[in-house]
């Protein structure tokens, strides 16, 4: 119900004893986020993924607080990891049913029967996921879950309870969760009547403290656990694939060496240019040691999509320019002759080096991954959608795109590491 549609019902009422609590009901409509707002379209089921702070708590009690104030919802299950989570958090937590809303209309906890209890006679339920058989018989006419992706046992919890959401018209669950690649989440998400909403711990950064902003970002920010915890993604290794997330978090560092041997900027052209056409590929990589002491860094990842020729191989020699990298390494299957003399066009000066693919692009991954085991590659800091492709890369089932930065990345560590070299002088960056 909108504020107007409250505004209006009052007067309609002639109530002025209710205005109160219409004003106080409003202020959490007036400052939750989109994410924290209930679907708009018909649910039974709504789902909250949310990274550590963002706020999913908050969004669950309002509306299991909104359902008992508004909706004349009267049974209510809340179920959690543990009953002991339930209690501090979903229930005495700062953001929990015990500290929001007008004191005079909060519920009463009585924790020797482990229940909430309203003055209007609604009654809300405490489950420990721990203990699936306990939502056994019970019946409700919604449900609030927290934390689904930390239960014991989340499946056959979860089934009793939707077992037990028969009461009422449109008995609904809402589920606020940091999310893991459970199949049973992924699953539940394909539901028809299941809405699925995403926060961010940065969405929440006003009410966070910011030394823990800071930190937990410059620690996590980018790694996979820092996009699942902080980002609310679901992250996960897809069967077949060359690389992994652990493998990828394994080799990243926060820089460079600044001493370095040889940096080439790598370019992976399309073969069509517009919006849909794939994307070009530029990556910049690094060398640094000789022999069995070389590592390669990877250093940006400037892959852009949608620009005609001509601006693709622009941004390139920018590159090699702000990279003072020593040459352009570009692969011609796509484009032949043409993409050397797009390149030449730009700037003469700019050195060209050309390969051609006569394996498939997992057949001249293979070896690079290696390197990736041997810890002979390093990613200087984080590039999410370079590193999402690595992690398909040879994975079972065709990919809904050209993986473009990882095969510039393919192709740049391929020369710098697996091709015969002389010693050239050092050089700093």
């Amino acid at each position: 119900m909108t504020e107007q549609e409250l505004a209006a019902e009052l007067q309609l009422m002639g109530g002025k004893i209710i205005t109160h609590h219409i004003k106080k009901l409003s202020a959490w409509h007036k400052t939750r986020r989109p994410d924290q707002e209930p679907p708009k379209d018909k649910w039974l089921i709504w789902i909250l993924l949310g990274g550590r702070g963002a706020g999913k708590t908050r969004a669950g009690a309002e509306w299991v607080r909104e359902q008992v104030m508004d909706n004349n919802k009267k049974r209510i299950a809340l179920v959690a990891s543990t009953y002991n989570d339930a209690r501090e958090v979903m229930i005495g937590g700062e953001s929990g049913l015990l500290n929001i809303g007008p004191e005079k209309d909060r519920p009463k906890y009585i924790s020797s029967r482990r229940r909430l209890e309203w003055k209007d006679g609604a009654v809300a339920y405490v489950f420990s996921a721990e203990d699936p058989d306990g939502l056994r018989g019970p019946q409700f006419d919604c449900a609030w879950a927290d934390e689904f992706c930390a239960w014991s046992y989340p499946d056959d919890t979860l089934s009793n309870l939707r077992l037990g959401l028969r009461l009422g018209g449109e008995p609904q669950l809402v589920i606020t969760t940091t999310p893991k690649p459970l199949p049973g989440l992924k699953k539940l998400m394909l539901e028809p009547d299941v809405k699925v909403t995403r926060a961010t711990t940065k969405d929440n950064a006003v009410n966070l403290s910011p030394a823990f902003m800071q930190s937990v970002y410059e620690i996590y920010g980018g790694t996979r656990l820092g996009r699942q915890e902080l980002n609310g993604e679901i992250i996960e290794d897809r069967e077949g694939a060359l690389w992994t997330r652990a493998l990828i978090d394994s080799v990243r560092v926060d820089a460079a060496p600044k001493e370095t041997q040889k940096t080439v900027v790598a370019i992976d052209p399309p073969a069509t240019s517009g919006s849909r056409a794939d994307a070009c590929g530029l990556i910049v990589a690094t060398r640094v040691g000789f022999g069995a002491q070389a590592r390669v860094y990877i250093l940006h990842d400037a892959t852009v999509q949608g620009l005609k020729p001509d601006k693709w191989a622009a941004l390139a020699v920018k590159l090699w320019q702000q990279w003072d990298a020593d040459y352009l390494l570009a692969e011609i299957n796509q484009g032949g002759d043409m993409v050397k003399t797009m390149l030449d066009a730009i700037d003469e000066q700019a050195p060209v080096r050309t390969v051609y693919a006569s394996k498939s692009k997992v057949a001249r991954a293979e070896p690079v991954a290696a390197l990736y085991e041997q810890g002979k590659v390093k990613h200087a800091g984080s590039f999410t959608q370079l590193e999402d492709e690595l992690c398909m890369m040879g994975a079972h089932g065709n990919l809904r795109k050209s993986p473009d930065r990882a095969d510039a990345l393919v192709w740049a560590v391929t020369d710098l590491l697996l091709k015969p070299r002389t010693h050239p002088q050092v050089r700093m960056i």
